[in-house]
């Protein structure tokens, strides 16, 4: 019975599709009552160390100014940030963002571990773009333009994690 518990921490397990889920309504509750700005800021510190490195910067151009805003639906996250001349900061202004892009957590993983495309998201209403459409379609070809490291699942696994980091400390002193 353990084993069965347990199967999907096996590296067999590791590869395998996200599967489909939605996380508790408590979750966005709670969340959509604490500060944005913390999680904002570490989307924006993200999005600033793949400018110019993974992110072009010329294609991006067009969004300079423009405020976007990243719903994260099943969270309770609203993030707003905007693309300034030395890089992504934080939206504080209460003004109306130029786009919205929402989607559930499972689909923005998705995104990010190119299990899912855009268009797919798009046409299946999982993935919602409000506002300015043209900077939408920017945002959409800029990111599937790039040619995104292989993400590595397995790597982030917690008994990988715990492996490497027990590794990193030495010899235990047992």
């Amino acid at each position: 019975m353990m084993r069965s518990l347990f199967a999907d921490l096996t590296p067999a397990g590791i590869g395998a599709r996200i599967p489909q889920f939605i996380l508790p309504t408590a979750v966005a509750a709670l969340q959509s009552r604490l500060p944005q700005l913390p999680p904002a800021l570490v989307l924006t510190g993200a999005l600033n160390l793949a400018l110019g490195r993974i992110l072009p910067r010329e294609p991006l151009a067009a969004l300079i100014g423009k405020r976007v805003r990243l719903r994260v639906t099943d969270a309770g996250l609203t993030l707003d940030f905007t693309l300034a001349e030395k890089g992504f900061r934080p939206a504080v202004t209460r003004s109306a963002p130029d786009l919205t892009i929402s989607a559930r957590t499972r689909d923005f993983i998705a995104l990010a571990l190119r299990e899912e495309d855009p268009d797919t998201l798009f046409f299946s209403r999982r993935l919602l773009m409000e506002g300015d459409t043209d900077l939408g379609l920017l945002v959409k070809n800029t990111l599937d333009a790039i040619d995104w490291p292989k993400a590595d699942p397995a790597a982030l696994h917690p008994l990988r994690l715990l492996s490497a980091l027990r590794l990193r400390l030495g010899p235990s002193n047992r």
